[in-house]
């Protein structure tokens, strides 16, 4: 019989992130369809405030491996205390949400474990995931027969788990710290300022800015700062995320002038990220493939383009207004104001 464990790392408020809430609700699913018991495991500084809000959501037992060693990211430390809980229950099946601190450990985890490991599951059916292959081209259907199986839910694909808090009972396990696993030491944490920052992943709105904003506009020249301008603009006053084509990322390479905030890490598209926001925008962009792989999971799709028969704008796109972006986006952060 399979034993489901639920494991997840807390913030620095010691609370669960969304993500994890949505993991949770593909554990629950999971214990539900196979009639196995549910465990739930738990990875911080401080694991009772997380373990409160799970107190109702039908776990059997609560794990947590804690201390000021697991409050930050780290491979060592957080491989040893997946390794711990996953013991400490006797799992067969792991689910996990897929953040960037677990997707880099699951696997080392599950080797250490003698496992295996799939990350990037968008839904999981008796005893088989479904992903997607290929920049999210080729879905898949599959399963192993090797246990344990730790497997990593991609954010957005479930929604998250809601229940009233209570008073939970934690079971605490000790994770085997050798010194060399203390090597690496976490002096710190570097980030943009709430200004600075472009990428959201919690914004209701994706705002994708294409090459168009770059070129020569109908006067004959490039309004490079006005771009800039009025696409900041609309990023602070909507609190939006900011995506990029291919095209307007690699123009830095090309020694053309570019959006000085716009890196790689903004790319949407074939050979970028694949966002799930309810609602998103595309500015000056063209082409189709890049746009249909990209925006996937986006739920409502809109376009600005002047061409109304570009491959992404026809088609493709649930709204399209053909205007000039320029103008449009001028008009909109006016209405904001």
């Amino acid at each position: 019989m399979e034993t489901i464990l639920f494991i997840a790392h807390t913030e620095s408020d010691a609370a669960l992130a969304k993500s994890a809430c949505e993991a949770m609700t593909a554990a629950k699913e999971l214990a539900a369809a196979l009639g196995a018991p549910l465990l739930v495991g738990l990875i911080g500084e401080r694991a009772q405030p997380a373990a409160d809000a799970l107190a109702n959501c039908g776990a059997q037992r609560m794990l947590a491996v804690e201390g000021a060693d697991f409050a930050q990211p780290r491979y060592a430390t957080d491989a040893a205390a997946i390794a711990a809980l996953c013991a400490a229950a006797s799992a067969t099946l792991i689910v996990a949400p897929g953040t960037s601190r677990m997707n880099r450990v699951l696997p080392g985890a599950a080797a250490r474990l003698g496992g295996a490991a799939d990350l990037h599951a968008t839904k999981i059916e008796g005893a088989s995931i479904t992903r997607w292959y290929y920049r999210q081209r080729m879905e898949a259907v599959q399963s192993r027969q090797q246990r344990p199986w730790l497997i990593g839910v991609d954010p957005g694909t479930h929604p998250a788990w809601t229940g009233e808090a209570g008073a939970a009972t934690i079971e605490r396990v000790a994770a085997d710290l050798s010194d060399a696993q203390r090597r690496t030491v976490v002096q710190g944490v570097q980030s943009p300022s709430s200004g600075a920052q472009t990428i959201r992943p919690e914004a209701k709105l994706l705002f994708v800015a294409g090459a168009g904003w770059t070129k020569k506009q109908a006067d004959g020249q490039t309004h490079i700062d006005d771009a800039q301008s009025i696409i900041l603009g609309f990023l602070n006053a909507t609190q939006a995320s900011l995506g990029g084509s291919k095209s307007i990322v690699d123009l830095s390479g090309e020694g053309q002038a570019v959006l000085p905030f716009m890196t790689h890490l903004n790319q949407v598209g074939q050979t970028g990220s694949t966002p799930r926001h309810p609602k998103g925008l595309s500015t000056c962009c063209h082409g189709e493939e890049p746009h249909v792989v990209g925006w996937r999971f986006i739920n409502e799709r809109r376009a600005i383009s002047l061409d109304p028969n570009c491959g992404w704008a026809h088609g493709k796109a649930d709204v399209l207004y053909v205007a000039d972006a320029f103008e449009v986006m001028r008009a909109v952060n006016a209405l904001l104001q």
